[in-house]
């Protein structure tokens, strides 16, 4: 098993990041390595991280302002060579046919509730580390 695992977290609202990183403590599943988190409140600061790599998640908030999740998802999956699971962070479960337009590969609601959270991003996790085993 790899030693971390690097979760991107975007969003422009500082409370959110840290929903995100409380909700996802340091280990979200025992079967998957720690998590280490990078913070991005810009699309420019997204798209520079994701080009040095090194990002094995990304969690995007679909509420961000003035760049949404949901279309900075879309971007970077056309944009970014392997570019790596995205968990997208809704405001309603209606919207979650516009987190599979985004090509989002989970979602979860807002604000973040830790159990369903952890469950997607471990799985995202896994789904990762053994692709890139």
């Amino acid at each position: 098993m790899q030693s971390s695992a690097t979760v991107l977290v975007y969003s422009d609202d500082a409370n959110t990041r840290e929903q995100v990183r409380l909700a996802a403590g340091r280990r979200p599943a025992s079967d998957v390595p720690p998590v280490e988190f990078v913070e991005c409140a810009t699309l420019p600061a997204v798209l520079k991280r994701l080009e040095a790599g090194g990002i094995d998640v990304c969690v995007l908030d679909g509420e961000a302002v003035p760049a949404g999740g949901m279309g900075v998802c879309r971007q970077i999956k056309d944009e970014i060579f392997r570019c790596p699971p995205v968990l997208l962070l809704i405001g309603r479960p209606q919207d979650a046919w516009l987190a599979t337009w985004s090509r989002a590969d989970a979602a979860v609601t807002l604000p973040v509730e830790p159990v369903d959270f952890t469950d997607a991003l471990a799985g995202l996790l896994r789904a990762r580390l053994s692709v890139d085993a």
